[in-house]
Order: C-alpha cells, then structure tokens, then sequence
C-alpha cells in the first residue's frame, strides 16, 4: 500500500501564511492564560503588566501582517474553535493590560510613567518585530526608530545619561541620509536588532525598582 504525502501549502507563501495563523493563535492562548493567572492572583502585577505588553505588540505587528487574510481576529478564533474571550478582550478590544486600565488601584508605577513605559515596551517589540519580518526599507524603519526615540524622551525617570537614547539618535540620523526605498542590509538590520534587544534590556534595567 503506497501512502500519499500531503502537503498543507503550495509555495512558499502559503507556507509563511499558515506559520503566522500558527503564531497568531499561540499569542490568543498565550494571552488567555495570561489574564487567567493575574485574575486568580498567581502571577506579580508587575510580571504581569510586561509580559501582557509583549504579547500586545507582538499580536499588532501580526495582526497588520495578516490583516488581509485575517480581517476579523473573533472569526479566526471561531473558526479553529478557540475558548479565549478574556484573552481577546485584552488584545482586540482593550489593546492595554489591565493594570493599566485600573492605574487607580496599582502602585507598580507612577501612573503618568506607567503608560509611557508601556508605550516605550510597545514600541521597543513592534521595532524589533518589523526586523524580524525582514521589513528593512527606510520608509518602514525611520518612523519606527522615531517613535521609540520620541517615547523615551517623555519618560523622565530614565537616567540622563541613557545610552540608548545617544545610539538611537545616530541612527536616526545615518538612516535620515539614506533614501525612503533604500533598505538595510543585513549586516545593518542585524546590527541595529542586536542594537535594540540591548538598549531593552538596558531600558528594563534603568526603571525604578526594576526586578522587584
């Protein structure tokens, strides 16, 4: 008896379809869990407030990717029947974690820092997404690059002397000498990835009781 080998795409595309739907639906359950364990309380609000940012700007830079294919993110949960309405919410409707919508009651943060720190995670993830999906033409990165400057410099508990602001600011300016179509190449995108995960971890590092 022969067996016939079955193949769940045609190119190479399609293939690259079916990962982000794959990814797309680990982050629903990702997040569904994730409101789980802060409603049950077995989760730090703290933990709880970054991880729920990194699934947020994970999930909107995927989402905008697939928004052609996907355009309703409640008709692909139905379809692969997913349970996961908190997990929705929290990213389609709300698009915040809940510590920030009730600021009121937490006091990781000051509440004007808290969302700005929020922004600057976003902003820090959906860069470093964008890289990923190999998007490297200057007309993607420089507005990228601008609005994580731009957040960090509205964040005033940052030292003065914040490394990733002075780098930032000069490849800002190596890429406003660079044309809209121009990309980078690879050397350059790994290079400003790499440039990136470090001033994040930096960024992380230099917030008030940070690891507490």
């Amino acid at each position: 008896m022969t067996t016939m080998e079955v193949k769940l795409w045609n190119d190479k595309r399609e293939r690259e379809m079916y990962d982000n739907f794959g990814e797309l639906y680990a982050i629903i359950k990702a997040a569904e869990r994730l409101e789980k364990a802060y409603v049950r309380d077995i989760i730090s609000l703290q933990e709880y407030e970054l991880e729920c940012q990194k699934l947020i700007a994970h999930f909107k830079t995927l989402a905008s990717t697939l928004k052609d294919t996907v355009p309703s993110i409640e008709r692909f949960a139905d379809t692969y029947k997913m349970e996961c309405p908190a997990g929705i919410n929290r990213l389609v409707v709300s698009g915040v974690p809940a510590t920030v919508e009730h600021r009121g009651t937490v006091a990781a943060f000051a509440s004007t820092s808290a969302a700005i720190v929020a922004e600057c995670v976003q902003n820090f993830i959906t860069f470093m997404d964008f890289l990923k999906l190999n998007m490297v033409a200057v007309d993607q990165v420089h507005p990228l690059l601008s609005d994580l400057y731009a957040s960090l410099n509205k964040l005033t508990i940052l030292p003065p002397d914040f490394e990733g602001k002075t780098k930032m600011k000069e490849w800002i300016a190596r890429l406003s000498k660079m044309g809209a179509a121009d990309e980078l190449t690879e050397q350059q995108a790994r290079q400003l990835h790499f440039d990136l995960e470090f001033f994040y971890n930096s960024f992380m590092a230099a917030l008030p009781n940070a690891g507490t």
